[in-house]
């Protein structure tokens, strides 16, 4: 019998291929999102460098207050927004959006609509 691999396998398959195109630079960092069945995770990375810029996710104290649930699309959404807070506090107004592999649906779009009713352009 052959086993079929995981989603988590394919995912990474697809984010590895989408990196290949996608780049980050000084002037327009990459924002990586990461989703986990209980959180959301997002970081404005500087490729040429290697360092993350700018981090927020779903664990955040500011969000985690304000939320009964931390894995759905509200909490997404105030995730994107609380990363488009802090980019533009440090400067950033431009990124390059980099899904993760992930489907462009549910959170991973609210996390994307929050960042740009934040002020973030991309």
């Amino acid at each position: 019998m052959i086993k079929k691999p995981s989603k988590n396998i394919a995912r990474v398959r697809k984010h590895l291929r989408v990196r290949k195109k996608i780049m980050g630079t000084t002037e327009r960092p990459r924002l990586n999102v990461y989703r986990s069945l209980t959180n959301i995770y997002a970081q404005v990375i500087d490729d040429t460098t290697g360092k993350t810029l700018v981090s927020a996710s779903s664990l955040d104290s500011s969000i985690k207050g304000k939320l009964e649930f931390c894995g759905n699309k509200s909490a997404a959404k105030e995730v994107g927004k609380l990363v488009a807070q802090k980019a533009l506090k440090d400067g950033i107004k431009q990124v390059v959006f980099d899904r993760g592999g992930y489907i462009y649906h549910g959170r991973i779009k609210e996390l994307a609509e929050g960042a740009r009713e934040a002020g973030l352009d991309f």
